[in-house]
């Protein structure tokens, strides 16, 4: 099998499983508030520790155990954000975190970075690609679905001996032929001092079996012309996962990444029983297969973020005039239907700001999650305890002990009785890495606390919609303005925006504004 180098490489690192930090993951002007505990105090933020056994499924899989630190948080002053990592988190003593970070065209900072025994990486640690194993009779190769191929472009990876691709330009889809790659050790996040490079870091399964848009102003025919977009986004990258999308090379392939963009540290008997009870979705483009019209038409979708910019704004009979409307984690209704409407198509979430969201806010309105004949669930697998959820979902049973079971034992109690999977979707890792890859790869990545960052779910919902829908409008998410305005639009008292380096709201805040600029959607702003 096949050896692979890596240039840097910290003993010390962080083993953190970046779960869901906030209530109900308040995407926008406040998707930063996290509660550890039921009575949600303002100054406490904290990660639960989950610990996750490893079991063995094979020969050479060996036993891990995987735990989560206390999360840091972010003290905001006007214009500069400060981030102070705790020192129970293993490997780090006594840091404090001094080092700023600039965010370009953006006037805030966000200050993170290492204290004494944790130097920062001076390089982008790399992995060179292993070659290809030819004929290895003991690897199953991927074999996806009619339909599906890989896309690789955009390679961002350093190694120079690897044959150059054709430009983005050209989309090159192939189907999944070549061998896993093989390690001859386990890779663990706590071994490198920022997130790892692999020469196909940046290659995604496509589909090539749904319809095209029939409308002519759709965000796909925008970014096909727009100089910025054209080269970054893909219209038919694989956007959900089940059980066709699994098997060895699969496990192997993405087991080079960190959740939610793989399977990294994973325990793999656990990962494996819960894609094979995930039916097979019928369509990837889901709203495009449902439209029957031959005529020129646009599905016009409202994406609803919590942001405290929506109070009193009077948005709500705008946001149910579109064909779908998009939800995500803590989103109140009662009460608030003027400024947020009432109609939900999906509801976004990860299993923590779903259970979360209804233990802490059940006071204010939430006191369940979006339910009709109509609401699609789109769920992201963030980690261990979200595999272990939705087990329990899709067996029906009790959530076993320590996996957010003191929210409540039974997952499918959250939803109503005439729940199937068919209104199901659980988002591919591969758009997970996609979406983080090419439109928020923060600089957080290339620092010793990279495991800590990820998009935000709000992020991450927005992003998934502008790839299924042909016009996507989003109210409730963070702009320029943001200060003006409450953490949230239910928030009775005013609250502040804090900001916390599991996340980069300057960032988003950047692509939301250029999405708008660049006429790909609009966003609901006020001056």
């Amino acid at each position: 099998f096949r050896q692979f180098s890596i240039f840097q490489r910290a003993a010390d690192m962080l083993q953190v499983d970046t779960q869901e930090q906030q209530d109900s993951d308040y995407s926008g002007n406040g998707n930063a508030r996290r509660i550890s505990k039921v009575g949600l105090e303002r100054n406490t933020t904290r990660l639960e520790q989950d610990t996750i056994e490893r079991t063995p499924s094979w020969e050479g899989k060996e036993e891990q155990k995987k735990t989560m630190k206390p999360l840091p948080r972010v003290e905001e002053a006007k214009e500069v954000t400060t981030a102070k990592p705790p020192p129970e988190v293993e490997g780090i003593k006594n840091t404090t975190v001094e080092t700023a970070t600039r965010v370009e065209g953006n006037k805030e900072k966000t200050a993170v970075g290492p204290g004494p025994g944790l130097e920062e990486a001076k390089e982008t640690t790399t992995v060179k690609s292993l070659p290809k194993v030819e004929e290895a009779k003991e690897m199953t190769t991927v074999k996806p679905s009619s339909g599906v191929g890989v896309a690789y472009e955009n390679n961002t990876s350093k190694d120079k001996t690897r044959p150059k691709e054709p430009p983005v330009s050209v989309k090159t889809i192939r189907p999944v032929t070549r061998a896993a790659t093989v390690t001859e050790k386990k890779l663990r996040a706590a071994d490198f001092k920022s997130e790892p490079h692999w020469d196909f870091e940046d290659e995604y399964l496509l589909d090539s079996s749904s319809p095209p848009s029939t409308c002519f102003e759709s965000v796909k025919a925008k970014a096909a012309k727009s100089d910025w977009l054209r080269d970054l986004f893909l219209p038919n990258i694989i956007l959900f996962t089940d059980k066709r999308y699994f098997n060895d090379s699969e496990w192997d392939r993405l087991e080079h990444f960190a959740p939610p963009y793989g399977f990294m540290e994973l325990n793999y008997s656990l990962v494996k029983e819960v894609m094979s009870l995930l039916p097979p979705n019928p369509h990837q483009q889901l709203l495009l297969a449902n439209s029957s019209s031959n005529v020129s038409t646009c599905i016009s979708c409202a994406v609803v973020g919590n942001g405290g910019i929506l109070n009193n704004s009077g948005m709500g009979q705008e946001i149910d005039s579109h064909d779908y409307v998009f939800r995500v984690s803590g989103a109140v209704i009662k009460g608030y239907e003027k400024d947020v409407g009432t109609k939900t198509s999906f509801y976004g979430f990860t299993a923590y700001s779903l259970v979360s969201s209804l233990q802490i806010l059940g006071h204010k309105g939430f006191s369940k999650i979006p339910q009709g004949k109509h609401t699609r669930y789109i769920h992201f697998l963030e980690g261990a305890r979200d595999y272990e959820w939705l087990k329990a979902l899709l067996l029906n049973k009790d959530i076993r002990k320590g996996f957010l079971n003191y929210y409540g034992q039974r997952p499918r109690d959250r939803f109503s009785e005439d729940f199937t999977m068919g209104k199901y979707l659980v988002i591919h890792p591969d758009f997970l890495r996609y979406m983080k890859n090419r439109f928020l790869k923060s600089k957080n990545l290339e620092r010793p606390y990279w495991r800590l960052y990820r998009p935000t779910t709000g992020a991450f919902l927005l992003l998934t919609a502008l790839h299924l829908c042909d016009q996507v409008s989003a109210y409730g998410y963070i702009t320029e303005g943001h200060k003006k305005y409450s953490d949230h639009y239910y928030d009775k008292e005013w609250k502040r925006l804090v900001f916390y380096i599991n996340h980069d709201f300057n960032l988003e805040k950047q692509l939301w504004k250029k999405l708008h600029d660049e006429n790909i959607m609009k966003l609901y702003q006020r001056s």
